[in-house]
């Protein structure tokens, strides 16, 4: 007797836990998923601090190695970003601190987020690993003979990369929200009228 009440309450249980993913047909929805995005596209990429590292040797001592540092970080202005020598010493009689990376890419890193400038940044990302890798080493003019350069490390741009990706999601959401926008105007369903005018049909004359 007491096993078809049994059935009803399990079926009532198991339709409390449906999800009902409705609202992700409507632009709200979209506004929604726009949102999130766009915290964690912000959350990867504010805030990054890295370095690159070069090894330094000159003669007499070839054999004794020398780390250089930049630091550089967001709003990844690379041009203020100045190497540094440990202890403060001009190694290789080199003032260290009055050479820095090359490029500024604030710009696109400040405003990436939005739909265009998107795609500036993942350009700009790129720039920012260039700048920041191997390269280094033929950019800086103290890098010439006798002075010998070899590059280190560079700090792993993961979060940046995810940042990128965050983004450009959020630049689909945008489209897909765009469209659910034109397709609640005239322009996407045509009138009535000209529904029936395609379809041969021709208004009924009103009664006498």
């Amino acid at each position: 007797k007491h096993l078809p009440i049994f059935i009803v309450r399990r079926g009532a249980r198991m339709s409390a836990f449906q999800v009902n993913l409705n609202w992700l047909e409507e632009p709200l929805g979209f506004k929604i998923l726009e949102w999130i995005a766009s915290i964690f596209a912000f959350a990867t990429c504010g805030g990054f601090k890295g370095r690159t590292e070069i090894q330094v040797t000159c003669p007499p001592k070839v054999t004794d190695n020398k780390t250089i540092t930049a630091t550089f970080g967001d709003p990844f202005r690379l041009n203020q970003a100045s190497f540094q020598s440990p202890s403060s010493v001009n190694v290789c009689d080199v003032r260290w601190d009055s050479h820095v990376l090359i490029g500024d890419d604030s710009s696109s890193a400040q405003f990436y987020s939005r739909k265009l400038p998107m795609i500036a940044w993942a350009k700009a990302l790129t720039d920012i690993k260039v700048a920041t890798g191997p390269n280094i080493v033929q950019d800086l003019l103290p890098c010439k003979p006798p002075v010998t350069c070899q590059f280190g490390s560079v700090t792993s741009m993961g979060s940046l990369n995810v940042s990128v990706i965050f983004g450009f999601l959020n630049v689909i959401l945008w489209g897909g929200n765009a469209w659910f926008v034109y397709k609640e105007t005239s322009l996407h369903s045509p009138s009535n009228t000209s529904a029936s005018h395609s379809q041969g049909g021709i208004p009924p004359p009103t009664g006498i």
